[in-house]
């Protein structure tokens, strides 16, 4: 049985260790929210089938070959011989500033369908994990994240929604409507502290009272360098960040959404699961990459004993 299902488009991404131009060097590497969510799960020992559509091209191929070697299961992913694999370009501009440039318009990613969804496998899941990325590819991939909803709530599975705003895919006038209609079949939102708004309106109390009112079970409330916030109908538990040498934020958000997921799943107290979060936050942050330097189970807690510099012997 599948813990977690995750649904959405993985890509091949090309990091450039500057500003991109003929002649630099540009490392391939697999990207996706999704993914990234689904590779912290299998490092952490949670059992995790990826949902998606890859063109049948050696990117594509490539992206299977990766999401199996790292435990993901993808028996339900379509290879679309009519499409290309998205692509996604990462620009290191400055030490400070990155820069994100997609390939990805009529990509087989954003030909996901309710046709493709693995009824069976996301009724008998304990989690159903989606994001506001994948509704915004196209009408078809929005209506498919919408069936998997429907399908998880009618089969009492809990449906996590990261609000995941991208502002290059569309607007929030755009995705609000869109994101909204998903709320009273979604157990669990989580959204930055600057994306909160796409799903609700007002403050941040007035924003997760009415996200609460709708049935939203808990809101998990990102502030990056400040740590989080986890709100439930019992009140709210904050969390301040575990301290580290920022070397690649990308994929941070996702190995937040990671840790949380795999403290629902080993039935955690609000406190630790929000602590796991933050600290599966810190690891990609303080790593190269989207998800290559995410933890196994093992290693969990390393971070948090560490030194600047130090060397494990």
């Amino acid at each position: 049985m599948t813990a977690v299902v995750t649904l959405g488009e993985s890509l091949a991404s090309f990091r450039s260790a500057g500003p991109i131009g003929f002649g630099q060097t540009l490392t391939p590497h697999l990207a996706g929210a999704e993914a990234n969510v689904a590779i912290g799960l299998a490092r952490l020992g949670h059992s995790v089938s990826w949902v998606g559509r890859v063109g049948a091209d050696p990117f594509g191929l490539e992206v299977l070959r990766t999401l199996r070697g790292e435990g993901v299961d993808v028996t339900a992913a379509v290879v679309d011989d009519s499409a290309a694999t998205g692509l996604m370009f990462v620009e290191q501009r400055t030490a400070d500033l990155s820069r994100v440039h997609y390939v990805r318009s009529g990509s087989a990613g954003s030909k996901v369908s309710a046709q493709d969804l693995p009824v069976e496998t996301i009724r008998s899941a304990s989690l159903l994990h989606v994001t506001g990325i994948t509704p915004a590819l196209s009408t078809e991939a929005a209506e498919a994240v919408s069936s998997a909803v429907a399908v998880a709530h009618e089969a009492g599975v809990r449906v996590s929604l990261d609000v995941n705003h991208r502002t290059r895919l569309w607007s929030r006038e755009e995705a609000s409507p869109v994101l909204r209609a998903l709320l009273p079949r979604v157990w669990q939102v989580v959204a930055g502290e600057d994306e909160l708004d796409v799903v609700a309106d007002g403050s941040e109390d007035d924003a997760v009272a009415a996200l609460l009112g709708l049935g939203v079970e808990q809101v998990a409330v990102k502030r990056g360098a400040a740590g989080a916030t986890l709100h439930t109908r019992e009140g709210r538990v904050d969390a301040d960040a575990v301290g580290v040498t920022a070397v690649d934020t990308v994929g941070a958000g996702d190995a937040f959404c990671a840790g949380l997921l795999s403290a629902v799943l080993d039935g955690a107290a609000l406190p630790e699961a929000l602590d796991r979060a933050v600290l599966l936050g810190a690891w990609a942050a303080s790593t190269t990459g989207d998800w290559t330097g995410l933890p196994t189970r093992p290693e969990l807690g390393e971070l948090l004993s560490v030194r600047p510099g130090e060397t494990h012997r």
